[in-house]
Order: C-alpha cells, then structure tokens, then sequence
C-alpha cells in the first residue's frame, strides 16, 4: 500500500457528499490507495452516510469510536490502522482542495513531515472574523509556550511518513483542538524535519467548532505541552533482530500502531502507553528488555511501522 487517506470525522453527515464530490477526481481506487475513516463518536448519521457515500471504493475502513474523544484522538486511532507509506490526514468536508494531495505526497519522498500551509507568509483568513483571529491568537500562544514557529499549525491537511506519524502519535497526549500544536512540538524533540506546502482551502460553513469551549481547551492544551513529561513503554532487542521476526512477537501480543526505532547498539520498540502489559509479552518472545523511552532517546534512529 503506498498512501493512505486518513479521515476522522465528527458529525459530518451533512458535509461528507460534498467532500466525496471534491476528493474523487484526484483519487485512485485501486490496490496502491486506501481511505481509513474514524467516525469520533458522532451523535448523527455519519456512520450511515459514509458508508453510503465512501463503502463502494475497494480500500475502505471505518473504524467507529463510541464516546466522542476529539480529532487528536480520532487521528491516532486511524493512523495505527494505516497501511500506507505514506499517509494524508484530511478534515471529512475536504476543504483543503484534494489536488494538493499529489504535491504533500511527493514532498513526504524527502522530508518525514508535509503539513499543508493556507497561507505561507501570513495566517489564513476565514469568512468569519472571529476564527481568523483566533488562529492568530493560537499561533502567538503556540509560539511563546512551545518554540514551534510553523504560522498554520491548525491547518486540516498534513502528511506523515507513516513510521514517523506513528511515532507522533504515540507520544502525544492531546485530544482535541490543539493536538497539532503538540505534533510539531514532538518533532522537534524527535528531530524530525518537515516541508510545509502551499494549499488553497475553502472555508466551508458547518464546522463543529465552538468558540468558547475551544478558546478554553486550547489553552489549557497548549500551557500544558512543555509541562508534560513524554515517555512510553517499550522494548529494547537485538538490533540483529529482522523485522519480520519483530512484527510476529507484536501481532501476536495484538499491538497496534506501534514502531521499531532501530539504532547502531540496539532496536527499540516503542508503544502506546496503554501497552505496558503487551510489552512483556514482546519482551519474552524476543528476549528483549522492557523499559520506558522519551522522544530524545530514540531521535536519530531508523525508524519502521510494524
């Protein structure tokens, strides 16, 4: 599988056509592409609907989560299902025009990270002027508290190599609206690089946003980032190791989304913090060593999706 189309949607029944409608003259429905839709907990009919709008294509999944847990979380669900190379992560209503695809997905070729950027030298502008400065309040608060200067961190359209979103994933902690914020704040401790590109969107009416819940949340989120202490569970084995014989011991302990960080001394196999227990049983099958690992201590390695 060479690219997969990450979706996660929340209450999106009444924008998911319109969004099929402008994804499908620049998508390919055959064996090199696949679309992954998380339905985050939606109270209407966005289950049903995607089925009927997406469930004819030949690469199609949509994994549904009961409680409504925010994009953040949406995202790490759908990137652990992903079986791409390389994978877009999209917003269900496509506002970010599907024809930049192509260009994140040829970037993503020399760099680990391809955000789409709506306005590269200044802050994308919206129909409504209280989210056009909100998201210049949210840049400024992003910067002062974390250091990451990338303007639009908020932008729906980014591209991950798909070890590499994995391993975002896994360390990250936020759920909702400021989970970007603390991507890029990871990859800059992972020492990972990115390429933004230039995108053209629409503002499209109907979003689940809400002004003051958000504005609360985000900075909470975003106070907390350099706070936090980041570190998973995971497996130290041979670096000899051969990766088929890694990803039997993880499949057979029924891990998903996790990672191989391979280094000169030894690999790691880093996983969710909720796999602690799964990692002894990684740990036996490769007579390996359980430990806990912060974003520094695997940066610079190789790293592999399992």
């Amino acid at each position: 599988m060479r690219l997969s189309l990450v979706v996660p949607a929340y209450n999106e029944a009444h924008r998911l056509r319109a969004g099929f409608e402008r994804l499908q003259p620049y998508w390919s429905d055959d064996d090199e592409h696949e679309i992954v839709m998380v339905d985050d907990g939606s109270s209407d009919d966005t289950l049903r609907v995607a089925h009927e709008v997406y469930g004819s294509l030949r690469h199609f999944s949509l994994v549904r989560q009961e409680v409504n847990r925010g994009k953040g979380a949406a995202v790490r669900v759908g990137l652990a299902q992903a079986r791409g190379n390389h994978v877009i992560v999209a917003d269900a209503d496509m506002a970010i025009h599907p024809r930049h695809f192509t260009d994140i997905d040829a970037t993503l070729e020399a760099y680990p990270l391809a955000p789409g950027v709506r306005d590269i030298t200044g802050s994308p502008r919206y129909s409504r002027p209280w989210r056009t400065w909100g998201g210049l309040l949210h840049h400024a608060l992003v910067q002062r508290t974390t250091g990451v200067t990338l303007r639009d961190t908020q932008c729906g359209c980014k591209g991950y190599r798909l070890a590499e979103g994995r391993l975002l994933a896994l360390f990250g902690f936020i759920d909702r609206f400021s989970v970007d914020a603390e991507t890029f704040y990871l990859a800059g401790r992972l020492g990972l690089s990115y390429q933004p590109v230039p995108v053209t969107w629409d503002d499209v009416p109907g979003s689940s946003v809400r002004l003051l819940s958000t504005v609360r949340s985000a900075w909470r989120d975003v106070r907390d980032i350099p706070r936090t202490t980041y570190r998973n569970p995971a497996v130290r084995v041979d670096s000899l190791l051969d990766t088929r014989t890694i990803t039997g011991a993880v499949r057979e302990a029924r891990l998903n989304g996790t990672v191989l960080a391979r280094g000169e001394s030894d690999a790691l196999v880093v996983l969710a913090r909720h796999d602690a227990l799964g990692a002894l049983s990684v740990a036996d099958a490769l007579s390996g060593t359980v430990t806990t690992v912060s974003p520094e201590e695997v940066r610079g390695r190789l790293f592999e999706a399992l």
